[in-house]
């Protein structure tokens, strides 16, 4: 079974599961904004309403041990400008994240991703780490090398991003490497 803290702090940030009280500075900070989610898996929020659905699915994954979501906040004052979240599939776990265009560049995604990876890799019951990207999304190939993924697979034509006409785009599949068994 996968465990993880409601809570992670960086130096920085702090990474705090989701609640229903944070829909209003999701939409806003990132899931309505199309710069941040062109290359995420889900839509791009048009209302307040897709975020408030979002969370009724995502708050109840946690209970369930299916779906961890957290916010990523600024330490030094709380303000909201991203999430992270890892997907548990029986010690398989795939993981994501989005920032808020006005926080891009600042090394937010790649202190975010160590603080979860760092968590994720303690867990014995975890056995693969992976996500994948798509080719075009360079900002995010060089923090997920930053964090220490290595390149596993180039994907031709091997996922239909929602917010990119559902064309199929060529993508990379990495991993993080855990220690063996």
């Amino acid at each position: 079974m996968l465990l993880l803290p409601e809570r992670m702090e960086t130096t920085r940030l702090a990474l705090q599961r989701l609640k229903y009280e944070d829909a209003e500075e999701i939409f806003y900070a990132y899931a309505s904004k199309s710069q941040a989610t062109q290359f995420v898996t889900w839509p791009t929020h048009q209302q307040m309403a897709d975020t408030r659905r979002y969370l009724r699915v995502a708050i109840p994954a946690w209970d369930a041990g299916l779906e961890f979501s957290f916010t990523i906040r600024l330490a030094e004052d709380n303000r909201l400008v991203g999430s992270i979240g890892a997907v548990n599939e029986r010690g398989k776990v795939q993981f994501g994240y989005i920032v808020s265009p006005v926080w891009w560049n600042k090394g937010i995604a790649t202190e975010a991703c160590q603080a979860l990876l760092r968590q994720l890799s303690d867990q014995q019951y975890v056995f693969r780490i992976w996500t994948f990207v798509d080719v075009e999304n360079l900002a995010s190939i060089q923090v997920l090398r930053k964090c220490g993924l290595v390149e596993e697979a180039r994907l031709p034509r091997w996922h239909k991003f929602v917010n990119q006409k559902d064309q199929p785009k060529d993508c990379i599949f990495f991993r993080y490497p855990l220690r063996p068994s």
